[in-house]
Formats: C-alpha cells, structure tokens, sequence
C-alpha cells in the first residue's frame, strides 16, 4: 500500500476509537468506487439531481473534518472507495462505519463488476446499506446478493432516491427528519398541482409555449 491509502485507513481507524456523541458524527457516509462516479453520487448542475442534493435540501451538511464538525445536527460524509484498486480502503471503511457514528450508508458503484456496494454491505452488516449502480449495466452485479445478506438497492443513477430512503430510515428516530421528508413531498404535490392546473386552465398549446 501506498503512504497516502496507509494515512487515510489509520485516519478511519482512529476516528473509530474515539468517543463522540452522534451530534458530533456523520449519520450518513457517501461512497463511490471512483470519482467519475460523482456526477451521479452527488449531482450534476445540468441534469439529474443525486444524494448529496436531496441531503442538503433535508438540511444535512457535508461532514469534511472529524475534529471540527459542521454546526448542522445531521451530516454525511463523502469518500472515494474503489473495492477492486484498494480493497484495505473498503474493507477499513466498512469496518469502522459503525464506531465511527454512521447509520447508513450510500455505496455507488459502475461497470459490469460494480461489487463496492455489496462487499460493503457484508463487511458493515448490520449496517443498513444502500446500493446505487451507476451505470444500467452495473445493476445485476448490485442487486446480485445471496440470501441472508441484505442489500437495499435503487435503480440506476438514482442516488437522490437513495438519500431519500436514508433519511427515511432515520426518520424512525428523528422526529424532525420525518417532518422534513413530510414538508419536502408536500412541496412535491403543490407543484404537481400547480402544473395540473396550469396546463388545464392554459390548455396544451399555450402550455407547450411557455416553455
């Protein structure tokens, strides 16, 4: 192993042997098998929107620093994992998520053989853990587990959903995550209902114009 994947796995090891309160740690950890994977693990500005948007809509904020944590009451965390080039990595991570204050996590992964979310998933068992393929062609290898190891997993590209599941999960103990969700489907019918009656009352060539 190189000095820098050396550092960082002593990093997430040590972070695990602290004691912090849940305040002080991310409830959620992001994990991508490369940073190519970011446009759908977070977002992209041009189209579809992912994980890190629907998180920070809940009024998460990103976790970058263990000793100095953002203000916000729920964080997340965001790593690059890659199961195939640095397994130690996934295996240290997946091992640690736990002690380290996580309750879930979001593991995205692309190509054929997408395998980081499923060996994440029996290295945190029981830590709940959230499958994103990345790419179409990466979804069997995500959803392939056997029985008696659980993976919870969406469709392809849609880490958003992902988020939103992850927030639900902790929504049973948070009451006021769950008056979040609750006030973010609410936005979602009203503008549903507003476009319904926009399109009725405009009728659809008028519609189509304004766009």
């Amino acid at each position: 192993m190189t000095d820098e994947l050396d550092s960082l796995i002593d990093s997430l090891e040590a972070e695990a042997e602290q004691d912090r309160t849940p305040e002080d740690t991310p409830e959620i950890g992001i994990i991508m098998g490369s940073d190519s994977d970011l446009e759908v693990m977070a977002g992209s500005q041009q189209g579809r929107p992912g994980a890190y948007d629907a998180l920070t809509e809940l009024g998460f904020a990103e976790q970058t620093d263990y000793e100095d944590p953002p203000e916000a009451r729920f964080t997340f965390e965001t790593y690059v994992v890659s199961a195939h080039r640095t397994p130690e990595l996934m295996y240290t991570y997946a091992e640690t998520a736990a002690d380290r204050g996580l309750d879930v996590i979001i593991a995205g992964a692309g190509g054929k053989s997408a395998d980081l979310p499923n060996m994440t998933a029996s290295i945190a068992y029981p830590l709940p853990v959230i499958g994103v393929p990345v790419q179409e062609k990466s979804v069997d290898s995500v959803i392939g587990m056997p029985q008696g190891a659980p993976l919870v997993a969406v469709d392809a590209g849609k880490s958003f959903n992902a988020a939103l599941s992850a927030v639900q999960m902790l929504a049973r103990q948070h009451s006021e995550l769950e008056n979040r969700l609750r006030a973010y489907h609410e936005d979602l019918q009203t503008g549903v209902a507003a476009v319904s009656r926009d399109l009725h009352e405009r009728g659809t060539p008028r519609f189509r114009e304004r766009e």
